[in-house]
């Protein structure tokens, strides 16, 4: 990854940061979607440049990296986040620097709910759901996470929303910092089981 574009979130009294993050990553995860070059496969990483900050676990700023500038002009983020212009400031197209001394890596991790875990159960035993969810918790099967997460609506479900399905879930994100970069390949979120982006300030 040899660009990027970073993008700083504008919370005010009204508008908070988490609310952010869902929106102005919701439209990043559009224009992934619209710049694929493959089967949930997107030329643009994306990092989180204050991974667990003390104050809020995302941070203010989120950045979008690509092995070429042409990449990240094509996906013209401007665009997308027009609407959500008072409530980000984007940066323009920058060089990564020379001097990487670590990279990142963002993962999406997945994190089963109790409850759901106590419904499906539940029905598999003909037993009260609430029953079911009590002995979860008290057996300590509670699976809660503390990684910073965004809420985001899928995008390859829009059938089932069309249907009335909500397809909003929670995407937690697991950062690990490593020494040398990974390759791989990135999703339609900018994230990669097996890649890493240069972690810089």
């Amino acid at each position: 990854m040899k660009y990027y574009i970073d993008i700083t979130l504008l919370p005010n009294e009204d508008v908070s940061l988490g609310f952010l993050w869902q929106k102005i990553f919701q439209q990043v995860h559009i224009a992934l979607v619209d710049n694929k070059v493959g089967e949930n496969e997107s030329a643009i990483a994306l990092s989180v440049v204050e991974y667990k900050d003390k104050n809020f676990p995302l941070g203010r700023k989120l950045r979008l990296l690509a092995d070429t500038e042409e990449v990240l002009v094509k996906l013209n983020i401007q665009e997308w986040l027009k609407r959500l212009r008072d409530y980000c400031q984007i940066e323009p197209i920058k060089n990564v620097p020379d001097d990487i001394k670590q990279y990142a890596q963002f993962k999406r991790k997945s994190v089963k709910s109790i409850e759901n875990k106590a419904k499906r159960r539940a029905e598999h035993l003909n037993k009260p759901y609430a029953e079911v969810l009590a002995y979860l918790i008290k057996e300590g099967r509670s699976t809660k996470s503390e990684l910073p997460f965004i809420k985001v609506e899928s995008q390859n479900s829009k059938k089932r929303v069309e249907q009335g399905v909500s397809c909003q879930f929670l995407l937690f994100i697991e950062c690990s910092l490593l020494e040398k970069p990974a390759s791989g390949k990135f999703d339609c979120y900018g994230l990669s089981k097996t890649a890493t982006v240069p972690w810089f300030d």
